[in-house]
């Protein structure tokens, strides 16, 4: 990718444009038996039906229930933080696709995606994702995808990606064929209009389902990659986490990649940034990745360093998992002052 830097985004009418899974977050704390008597995997994401996810939702207790989605969290974090954001996923015409529309455009986030109406939102409805929060903060979670799957290239607006600075895509979407092809063709819009696309690979068992597709969209397509330690080793099928960082950086103008207690590494060809973590009370890890990227792209629109703009990721993961939920309970504009 030939991107020299963050640059200006004065003539763009948005810094960050978001695509990816439009979902209800459905918030339960539970213990880590539970886990393993429904058969989960702890800290996985794993895709369930409509009837697998009506009976967890029946046996646990629902703290919060709320607009999520992993790039929809992005977003709304990064519009917190000031910048000018917009995202693209698909809702049912129901009352939780409703909600979700509002609690966006509440949040200061642009929403101009069409609702899945008629026979196919009713038998497709608004996507669901049911998150088990144990004790040390961890989140297990379990997704019905329901209208989500039904993105594709028609959802992809090309006059909202041609003025967006940045276009992120979330890796959760990238499991239909359709969703796919939406992705490359959002990539290619964004570089024909001069702007930049950055991607989160989200989740290692997405990445292990997918792992050629996205080894050719990371290395075709994307100037900025967000993983953790775990989802960037996945990619390049290697246990050693140096490796892995040097691959990103010849594949992408740069790579951001978290490490949990251990901050947070970007790593731009040969320069390497270390990034410490800011020190909170873990409640709920839901988001943190979300976060992170929100605020190190509402920083790098805004033309900051990228150790500014690390420290701001690093700022507003922070808040996120002192609290249940993906979404910012205060104002962090304040923090773009850091």
């Amino acid at each position: 990718m030939s991107v020299t830097g963050a640059g200006s985004a004065a003539e763009c009418r948005f810094d960050l444009l978001g695509i990816g899974n439009a979902i209800i977050d459905v918030l339960a704390p539970v213990e880590p038996d539970f886990l393993t008597q429904q058969d989960m995997i702890p800290g996985s994401m794993k895709l369930i039906d409509a009837e697998q996810a009506e009976k967890l939702y029946g046996l646990v207790h629902r703290e919060r229930e709320m607009g999520g989605g992993s790039a929809a969290n992005t977003c709304v974090v990064a519009a917190n933080l000031g910048a000018r954001v917009a995202y693209l996923g698909k809702v049912a015409d129901d009352a939780p696709g409703r909600t979700f529309a509002a609690d966006l455009q509440q949040s200061g986030v642009y929403f101009p995606s069409s609702f899945l109406d008629g026979q196919a939102g009713r038998e497709q409805p608004t996507a669901r994702c049911l998150v088990m929060v144990t004790p040390d903060g961890q989140r297990t979670m379990n997704t019905y995808l329901g209208a989500c799957v039904t993105f594709g290239p028609e959802d992809v607006l090309a006059d909202v990606v041609a003025d967006a600075h940045v276009t992120y895509l979330e890796g959760y979407l990238f499991d239909p064929p359709h969703a796919q092809d939406a992705f490359r063709q959002a990539a290619a819009l964004a570089h024909a209009a001069e702007r930049r696309v950055a991607l989160s690979l989200s989740d290692p068992f997405c990445v292990a389902r997918h792992r050629d597709a996205f080894r050719e969209l990371v290395h075709g397509h994307i100037d900025i990659l967000f993983a953790n330690e775990e989802e960037i080793c996945s990619l390049y099928q290697t246990e050693d986490f140096t490796t892995a960082m040097n691959q990103a950086a010849a594949d992408t103008h740069f790579a951001v990649l978290t490490r949990s207690g251990q901050g947070s590494v970007i790593i731009r060809g040969d320069e390497r940034i270390d990034v410490a973590p800011v020190a909170t009370q873990v409640i709920d890890t839901t988001g943190a990745g979300d976060a992170y990227a929100a605020g190190f792209l509402a920083g790098w629109t805004s033309g900051r360093t990228l150790a500014e703009c690390g420290r701001l990721g690093s700022v507003a993961a922070s808040e996120i998992i002192s609290h249940y939920g993906a979404r910012p309970l205060v104002n962090l504009q304040q923090d773009m002052e850091l």
